[in-house]
């Protein structure tokens, strides 16, 4: 056994660093080395939930870098025990002595720029202040006893006290835990006319589950921030209690769930293991539509835990009336509660989220860099960080310092006007809904009346023609449809326009609007 050198463990970042800037966070630095005992480096992690996400995703990447630094091969492992036996190491002075959200991780002779972020589960928005602040010590307390018990089940993760009479053992063995992303706090999430609401409310139920608003319901298109809530109020839940039973997990995860009980024969368990929490949190629920089966057994589930005042959380990309072929008593018990819409962030939001996402990745933008960034991407938080990406790519790439200059090579010619260099489904949605007069919420409703249907399916042929989104995004931009739903649209509108010539230019008028850099 011995102490590893500190300046190992400074080169083990450094390899980071230099090879996986999009895994790095300021975080990485409160990390603690232990010792070297028969050939594993062992590595303390203060906060649970960091511990659980390194254990997860980053293991096999910090071992290479160790045997990097070392020229051994040597493994590493994350602890959250410290020597003494304890098993969380208490705070000096209430909290740890790197919490500074602002300070780089980077060496002075680094020249790569750190931190993305992690290719998991795509972090969305950000907090009302420019800067994050990830959960430190100050806002998920130090457990000097025993934690409880993470157990697996599905895309999942659960929360369920050691001394509950309700777990059971035998049910969890089938599937790969949900972790929880660090990242998704609320002090991480920008605040915006267009996301207030479901910020606000998200909160209050996680400061009062049961109480607030149940069941609470998210709905927008896709990366606007609907899972970082969720997750965010599961991390604040914990803070608050952490010997809550709460159960985290994907709707598809759900689905395959039930499956795999039937098949075996296990539906008592299956129930058991959904009846007998205190918090459920869904994420997608959307993909319950045609699974009869299960909407029967979610709508039990869901009076099971509501007639006890248990809390229920679900997200969606549609709202619970537009979601196509569910059951209209599941429509019912989804609106008994609040229901919060997020809709695309607004220039300023946009540039609060920039700046915030930056600062996760200690990466320097000057305020040009991020008004022109904000003025070309402008659909979601996804694309806003990928352009982030892309830029921070380019930068490492060329070796040349992040200006104005490399973000007009690496986002688009600063002569061309946004419209010509990408459409929005936004911008295309509102260019249809003005020219048929229409109103927005009638082209994502579930009306087929013709005077609705064929625009809405000229809209979703020009997602498909001028965006990148796959067919899945664009159902889900369009009301939470299908994906075969979206096809049809495309395949119909190209043969309409094939096929009459008057159609096809009144189309071509429509382009014009959409792109009017393009004859």
């Amino acid at each position: 056994m011995a102490d590893p050198d500190p300046a190992v463990w400074q080169d083990v970042l450094a390899h980071l660093r230099r090879h996986y800037p999009s895994l790095c966070r300021y975080w990485f630095e409160d990390i603690e080395p232990l010792e070297i005992d028969t050939g594993v480096l062992r590595l303390y992690v203060e906060h649970p939930i960091h511990l659980k996400y390194l254990q997860t995703h980053c293991t096999n990447i910090f071992t290479e870098a160790a045997q990097a630094a070392t020229g051994h091969l040597v493994s590493v492992s994350f602890t959250g025990t410290y020597p003494d036996n304890r098993r969380f190491k208490p705070p000096t002075n209430g909290k740890r002595h790197h919490t500074n959200p602002d300070k780089p991780i980077l060496d002075a002779d680094s020249k790569s720029t750190p931190v993305d972020t992690p290719a998991t589960d795509h972090p969305e928005t950000a907090d009302s202040e420019p800067g994050p602040v990830v959960a430190d010590s100050q806002s998920v307390p130090l457990i000097e006893t025993k934690p409880p018990e993470t157990t697996r089940s599905g895309n999942a993760i659960v929360s369920t006290p050691l001394t509950s009479p309700d777990s059971s053992s035998d049910w969890h063995h089938l599937y790969d835990q949900m972790v929880l992303n660090p990242d998704y706090t609320f002090e991480n999430f920008v605040v915006g006319p267009t996301n207030r609401l479901a910020h606000a409310a998200s909160i209050a139920v996680a400061e009062q589950p049961g109480r607030a608003y149940n069941p609470f319901f998210i709905h927008g298109g896709v990366g606007l921030g609907k899972t970082h809530l969720l997750q965010a109020a599961c991390q604040r839940i914990l803070a608050t209690d952490s010997q809550t039973r709460f159960y985290y997990t994907s709707c598809d995860s759900f689905l395959n769930q039930f499956i795999e009980a039937v098949k075996a024969g296990e539906m008592s368990d299956f129930r058991h293991h959904f009846r007998n929490i205190d918090i459920l949190v869904v994420d997608d629920i959307h993909d319950l539509t045609g699974h009869d089966r299960s909407q029967e057994e979610f709508f039990h589930t869901f009076n099971a835990l509501h007639q006890r005042g248990k809390q229920i959380v679900l997200s969606s990309d549609a709202a619970p009336s537009e979601i196509p072929h569910l059951e209209a008593r599941l429509v019912s018990r989804f609106q008994q509660g609040l229901v919060a819409r997020i809709d695309p962030p607004c220039y300023e939001t946009r540039i609060g989220i920039l700046k915030s996402k930056a600062a996760m990745r200690s990466l320097a933008l000057d305020d040009d860099v991020v008004c022109f960034i904000a003025q070309r991407v402008d659909s979601n938080i996804r694309e806003l960080e990928g352009a982030l990406s892309q830029l921070q790519g380019m930068s490492m790439a060329l070796n040349r310092p992040i200006n104005l200059e490399l973000a007009h090579e690496a986002l688009g010619n600063p002569h061309e006007s946004p419209a010509a260099h990408t459409v929005s489904i936004q911008v295309i949605i509102t260019v249809v809904c003005h020219h048929f007069e229409l109103r927005q919420s009638d082209l994502l409703s579930k009306r087929r009346h013709r005077s609705i249907a064929t625009p809405r399916q000229i809209a979703m042929y020009f997602a498909r023609q001028y965006t990148d989104h796959s067919l899945e995004e664009v159902g889900g931009y369009f009301g939470g449809r299908d994906h075969t739903t979206v096809m049809h649209a495309e395949r119909k509108i190209a043969d309409m326009r094939e096929s009459d010539e008057s159609f096809d230019r009144f189309m071509k008028t429509l382009e014009q609007q959409l792109r009017p850099g393009q004859k």
